[in-house]
């Protein structure tokens, strides 16, 4: 098999999930700045021939669900555009240890240049998608959707909702600009839900969606007694109260259940029968993911 033979696209990575080009080129560039410094890889420039060819493997060291496959390409093409690169895995799927993820044929200097951005990505994505796999699994049988949230590393977000997305999850908002989420803050400061959800609609384009906040089920029949929102957020509701909360709103809108939403509770909650779940923890508490990078020397 030639270099050119064993080369996959891109494109071939993704699952459903897709992430824009420009994302990965610039979250790639950043990273790869921040470990070469100003004077580049000096242990490998003092060590490896410069014309010397590696092979390697990246390798899964634990079961899970894949993400950051396109990352951690782009990072060693980026350094070495002619490298010979096989996909034997794409983002999305489920591995087990030992599972061959990628086979990586060229410039030595390159992969080892590249080595740990390429497993920063694949291993911070990959726990991600991972333990978000792990929720859905807890809902099967019912209509929840598993939902991430702003809660993300700073510059990271779109990377890492794609993770959820790649684990079977699905994504909040991406930011403050493509929805209005009315919270207890806008509550107080606007003068109540009437006056807020007001608000809200004389300035919503049609193509924006409200949601707002409620901590109690008096709240939540004001919110529907406006019929200005689109969603609501039950904050901080135990079980009991999300089932009155779904019997009193009678499917009217969009329920979401937020705060304690961990893969304890995920089941009991989907129960419920609320529309969604969110939970920051997808995000901001997912361990990495153990994956390797290992030299073939044979």
């Amino acid at each position: 098999m030639t270099s050119r033979d064993m080369t996959t696209p891109q494109s071939l990575l993704f699952t459903d999930a897709f992430l824009s080009p420009l994302v990965i080129e610039e979250a790639v560039a950043r990273a790869l700045d921040e470990d070469f410094g100003r004077a580049g890889d000096i242990t490998s420039i003092a060590t490896i021939d410069e014309d010397a060819i590696a092979r390697a493997v990246m390798v899964a060291r634990q079961d899970g669900v894949i993400a950051g496959l396109p990352l951690a390409v782009a990072a060693l093409r980026r350094l070495a555009p002619d490298i010979a690169i096989e996909a034997h895995q794409r983002d999305g799927a489920g591995v087990t240890a030992g599972t061959r993820l990628l086979t990586i044929i060229g410039d030595a200097r390159a992969v080892l240049g590249a080595e740990r951005t390429a497993l920063n990505f694949a291993g911070r994505l990959s726990g991600i998608a991972t333990l978000t796999a792990s929720y859905v699994r807890e809902t099967a049988g019912t209509n929840l959707r598993i939902c991430c949230t702003r809660k993300t590393t700073p510059g990271l977000r779109a990377l890492e909702k794609y993770a959820v997305r790649c684990g079977g999850g699905f994504n909040h908002r991406f930011g403050l600009d493509d929805a209005i989420l009315i919270k207890d803050n806008h509550i107080a400061v606007a003068g109540g839900v009437r006056a807020a959800l007001e608000r809200a609609r004389r300035v919503a384009g049609h193509l924006v969606k409200i949601e707002i906040e409620v901590d109690t089920l008096e709240q939540l029949r004001e919110v529907i007694a406006t019929g200005i929102a689109d969603a609501v957020l039950l904050d901080n509701m135990d079980i009991e109260t999300l089932r009155k909360a779904v019997h009193i709103n009678g499917g009217l809108l969009k329920l979401e259940a937020s705060g304690g939403v961990t893969r304890d509770t995920i089941a009991a909650i989907a129960a419920t029968g609320v529309d969604y779940a969110s939970a920051g923890a997808l995000t901001h508490s997912a361990p990495n993911f153990d994956v390797a990078l290992d030299i073939d020397v044979g």
